[in-house]
């Protein structure tokens, strides 16, 4: 009885959510129609037990695609700037920056980093389409959503990760604005569930499993996950675990599984909030408007161009179009008078080159909003020096760091802080060093993006801008002293960072500083070597006779 009571709270307090979200929803429906049309027709489904056939197309309303592709580009951008599945994008270093002049706490953080890429980045795991679906609904609905969880297969010990469609997702904020609440509405088919969950499943879903006439019968499930009240981290058993995790089926309200997790399985971000909302609000609500005019101008565009190429005739009532041809070759006769004028004439269709013009206004509203036209620049502009190149980088990365550094705070932080969670429970991390272990295993994520790059090309582009002012210094007073002031030795590492330059495509410290003593020395021999015969000269004058 107790369990059926917390079964009914729980769906109570999800279909709430779903009430006061359901504005919002239909907002999200209108989009997808638009732009991401098998996305749609999923966003208000509390009492369906249809779900959309597959292959379904919903392209009713998507009669331009400048959307679609467009949010194609912002799903490419933040995975090139933020996740570039070909670079390590982040490191992992202790919080006590000290603690890297010990030997073995640096070896196990690299060891940890190496670790995160090779699990996330497995076949298995399928990070990189799914986290390429997660930016796809940020920017389309405002709100992404990855699910974390250990690899569940006999042999192999791993991540898997599933993006989670934004109209079955529903959470909340904690005082300080952290989303710690998530609820996830899925469907289940009858003999699905039965896998999922055996026994614990109500009699009438269990019959229908049984039964090959009623086993692909459509049922919803509740997915809760929370902070759980009676935490205490002594514990080993479920209340050892800060977030409780419960699963209930809404056919019978009954309540199917209790556990827990030690860390927020559910990586949660928003493009944008307004004050007040939990909800993120998207690139595509801003441009829905612009979406919806060039759609209506492409259909009336579309009927002037049938209207152009296969166009309405106007004739006399004489009998003249009766006998009119339109294939060609065709001869027809009395479609002019004796003296030449013409008897039929075409129905005007208006200007459309006017059409045009406004719907690539449009257009390039809408590639504003989605960030596209930002990066057309150095396409358009191949010819920009590296100066100019820094320049833009410096303006990009000022432009895309608010949205994109929320997406590190949101998505990207959790995320790791899961996987190294998983990490430990599946026992794949090696013991830490006794120093990191007296200092409680605290870590620090370095993100190591092209994003963050970017940012840090203020740095770049000052310096290049002063050295062109040093040079002309330089050049007027045949002075090198004014670029004594620059540590070359610190600038050159640096800026190959920047850079995206590999390490292992640069020297080390230890092979620059035996190259310059070797050049010393090269340079003293031959110094050497060029006063031999003017010290031979001295000494023969020196001899006696």
């Amino acid at each position: 009885m107790a369990d059926d009571t917390r079964a009914a709270e729980i769906i109570a307090e999800q279909e709430r959510l779903a009430v006061e979200r359901s504005h919002l929803d239909q907002v999200r429906e209108q989009i997808a129609l638009r732009i991401l049309p098998h996305y749609a027709t999923r966003f208000q489904t509390q009492n369906r037990t249809v779900v959309t056939p597959v292959g379904q197309q919903n392209t009713q309303e998507m009669i331009d695609a400048t959307g679609a592709y467009a949010l194609m580009t912002f799903a490419s951008i933040n995975e090139s700037m933020l996740t570039p599945h070909h670079a390590r994008w982040h490191t992992v270093v202790p919080s006590d920056k000290y603690l890297l002049k010990d030997r073995a706490t640096r070896l196990w953080f690299e060891e940890l980093t190496d670790l995160l890429f090779a699990l996330r980045y497995a076949p298995k795991a399928n990070y990189a389409s799914q986290k390429r679906e997660d930016y796809m609904m940020l920017g389309a609905f405002g709100d992404g959503c990855l699910f974390i969880d250990a690899l569940k297969t006999k042999y192999d010990k791993g991540f898997r990760y599933r993006a989670v469609h934004p109209g079955q997702i529903y959470f909340q904020d904690n005082h300080q604005g952290i989303i710690d609440k998530a609820f996830r509405r899925f469907s289940l088919t009858a003999r699905q569930a039965l896998q999922e969950f055996g026994t614990a499943l109500p009699k009438e879903i269990q019959d229908q499993a049984s039964d090959p006439r009623r086993n692909s019968t459509i049922h919803w499930f509740i997915h809760k996950v929370a902070p759980r009240e009676d935490y205490d981290e002594e514990r080993l058993d479920l209340r050892g675990m800060p977030h409780t995790s419960e699963y209930v089926s809404v056919t019978g309200k009954t309540m199917l599984r209790e556990g827990g997790y030690h860390s927020f399985p559910y990586a949660i971000s928003r493009y944008v909030t307004t004050p007040g909302e939990v909800n993120g609000r998207s690139p595509a609500m801003m441009a829905l408007p612009s979406l919806k005019s060039l759609n209506e101008m492409k259909k009336t565009m579309l009927k002037q161009g049938h209207r152009v190429t296969d166009p309405i005739l106007l004739a006399h009532d004489d009998g003249v179009a009766d006998a009119i041809g339109f294939k060609p070759g065709t001869v027809v006769s009395g479609g002019v008078n004796a003296d030449g004028k013409p008897l039929v004439h075409v129905l005007p269709t208006g200007n459309l080159a006017a059409g045009k013009d406004a719907m690539e206004a449009e257009v390039v509203s809408i590639n504003n909003f989605f960030l596209v036209n930002m990066f057309r620049l150095l396409v358009d502009k191949p010819q920009m020096t590296a100066t100019q190149v820094l320049e833009e980088s410096r303006e990009k990365g000022a432009l895309l760091s608010p949205h994109m550094g929320r997406q590190q705070s949101e998505s990207l932080g959790p995320q790791i802080e899961r996987e190294i969670d998983l990490a430990r429970e599946l026992r794949l991390l090696r013991p830490m060093p006794p120093a990191l272990l007296e200092a409680r295993g605290q870590y620090s994520i370095q993100y190591d993006s092209p994003l963050s790059r970017m940012t840090r090309a203020e740095q770049s582009a000052g310096l290049w801008r002063t050295l062109e002012n040093l040079m002309g210094v330089v050049q007027v007073t045949q002075d090198l002293s004014p670029l004594d002031h620059y540590d070359w030795d610190e600038i050159v590492p640096d800026i190959s960072d920047d850079a995206s330059i590999p390490a292992r495509w640069r020297k080390s410290m230890e092979k620059v500083l035996a190259m310059r003593d070797g050049r010393a020395k090269q340079a003293q021999e031959q110094q050497l070597l060029q006063a031999a015969p003017a010290a031979s000269n001295v000494l023969k004058t020196l001899m006696p006779q």
